[in-house]
């Protein structure tokens, strides 16, 4: 997949079930391509934080897309690992 027209999304903040709505939304609508999404700054890192990403994930497989999470802090990678997603997830 060409990387080199990826579509480029971020995360910044609590995620909002509004905000993880209008992504995967945008991800719906899109023609399968290489999504790179930069989570470096979400936080808290929490469940809400996993819940963002595994949905954004689902949605991302689902419609054809490569995603790719870039940034993610210490924090995040541990509870990512302590759920069993950092594998499914990529980090």
């Amino acid at each position: 997949m060409d990387t080199s027209r990826a579509l480029e999304l971020r995360l910044s903040g609590p995620p909002t079930p509004d905000d993880v709505g209008r992504l995967c939304a945008l991800l719906d609508a899109a023609e399968p391509t290489a999504v790179v999404c930069e989570i470096g700054g979400l936080a808290p890192a929490g469940l809400a934080a996993v819940d963002a990403l595994a949905r954004l994930k689902l949605t991302a497989r689902r419609r054809g897309h490569h995603l790719r999470f870039e940034g993610a802090g210490p924090e995040l990678r541990a509870l990512l690992r302590l759920t069993g997603l950092s594998e499914t997830l990529g980090l």
